[in-house]
């Protein structure tokens, strides 16, 4: 999951060097949090939040897989 965020982010945004991508795990939780430049954050999020959802969707079917529960963060 951790990489194919990495990869949905960095195919997003001007600064692909930028994306850091941390992977914080708990029982059945996982949290990933999305770190990008400031100047490519619009980018990530889009408009009124699209981009972010969408990217929230595909990681939360990625998940459902492995039996997991995720959370994306965008910092």
């Amino acid at each position: 999951m951790k990489e194919l965020l990495e990869y949905l982010a960095k195919s997003l945004v001007d600064n692909p060097d930028e994306v850091q991508v941390k992977l914080l795990e708990a029982e059945k939780t996982v949290v990933l949090e999305l770190r990008v430049s400031p100047e490519d954050m619009g980018k990530i999020i889009g408009k009124q939040g699209r981009i972010a959802q969408a990217i929230r969707t595909v990681i939360r079917a990625a998940a459902v897989k492995e039996g997991k529960r995720v959370v994306v963060e965008i910092i």
